[in-house]
């Protein structure tokens, strides 16, 4: 999908669960396992859809117009089904049963940042599809043959009116596989100039350890209060004694837990803002070797340790990243340019009969 693409849910609970880890960095890793899986969870994944609801959209209609090409209802709706079946499937518990009506950003729904989604990557396929010539794409025997027997295998594996209700025919389920195969080619057709050259300066990461105090304590039950001033003064007498050993200890890690203490390992340049920008900002000051002082942000306190200027995986896996982002952008241009000179036209009275709120799909238990 376009790194551009709205992350929604899967990354606002992606940055919940990664607090201590860098969040673009995990944003990264999201767009490209999306990139890589699309096509097989497509294939095998949907094989495994049911749905709940009835009634049969006209697939025949047009969603949108993206220069000459014709965007109809039945395609639109099955990849917009599908994406509502990964949403419910495993995000409800997060959001509950009324998750579509509930605000995803000010003014705007969950379906409606969905939809919006879907729509903007529907109209990316169409376009790419008309320029595949441009380059040279096309769907090789063997593509055309994986496609039909995915398309074959979910017809088969999906009642009449669960098929009907997603759109779910084997021609629509072909055309999709096809838009998004030729999309994954035309990516790689499209970026294959895109320079891949980066220096270790400009994707310099340094690593810290660091142990963190917080300013929450949490009761016998379970519950959680603030701390008062006087113990958050308590709480600061308490870590400047264990920064003072720190700065003397040969092995801060191990001089963290024989005090109780964990501590963390974070890779960082001065873009990082996770856990603490101000915890960055004292570390990145640092020669290697040396203790900052107290921190304190709005959670809590952190002391830290630069434990290397030059982190070597981690500024590899950040080279990997910016040529990433190199390609991501030339390809959002291209696309964007094309979009623009072809021209896209939504017609919007057929597009909201595609309802997530008035039709539940799901993801059906499988062992294969």
């Amino acid at each position: 999908l376009p790194a551009k693409e709205k992350h929604g849910i899967l990354y606002k609970y992606a940055r919940r669960f990664c607090s201590g880890e860098r969040q673009d960095t995990v944003k990264e890793e999201i767009v490209q396992m999306k990139k890589r899986v699309l096509t097989l969870v497509l294939a095998s994944a949907l094989v495994a859809a049911t749905v709940a609801g009835c009634g049969k959209l006209d697939g025949s209609e047009v969603v949108a117009e993206v220069g000459d090409a014709k965007i109809t209802a039945d395609v639109a709706n099955f990849y917009a089904r599908y994406q509502q079946a990964q949403y419910e499937t495993y995000y409800a518990s997060f959001l509950g049963e009324d998750m579509w009506s509930g605000e995803a950003e000010e003014g705007k729904t969950y379906e409606e940042s969905v939809k919006e989604g879907v729509l903007e990557s529907l109209e990316t396929m169409y376009t790419l599809d008309a320029h595949k010539d441009d380059y040279g794409v096309s769907l090789t025997d063997e593509e055309n043959e994986a496609i039909e027997k995915a398309a074959k295998s979910f017809t088969e594996s999906n009642n009449l009116e669960d098929k009907d209700m997603v759109s779910g025919d084997e021609e629509t389920v072909k055309k999709f596989l096809e838009l998004v195969t030729i999309q994954e080619k035309m990516h790689e057709a499209m970026t294959a100039d895109v320079d891949t050259e980066v220096s270790d300066e400009e994707a310099a990461q340094k690593s810290m350890q660091y142990v963190y105090f917080s300013f929450t304590k949490t009761d016998d039950d379970g519950n959680s209060t603030q701390l008062s001033e006087d113990e958050k003064a308590e709480l600061k007498e308490t870590v400047e004694a264990f920064r003072e050993g720190a700065v003397n200890a040969e092995d801060f890690a191990a001089y963290a837990e024989e005090a109780g203490y964990t501590a963390s390992t974070l890779t960082f340049d001065t873009s990082t803002t996770s856990p603490s920008q101000l915890l960055v900002v004292a570390a990145d000051s640092l020669k290697e070797g040396e203790v900052t002082p107290v921190v304190e942000d709005t959670s809590g306190y952190f002391v830290a340790k630069l434990t290397s200027l030059l982190d070597r995986d981690a500024t590899d896996a950040k080279k990997e990243s910016i040529v990433s982002e190199r390609k991501e952008e030339q390809f959002d241009k291209l696309c964007e340019e094309w979009k623009e000179a072809d021209g896209v036209k939504v017609h919007k009275n057929v597009w909201d009969k595609i309802s997530f709120v008035k039709r539940g799909v799901t993801i059906k238990d499988t062992d294969e």
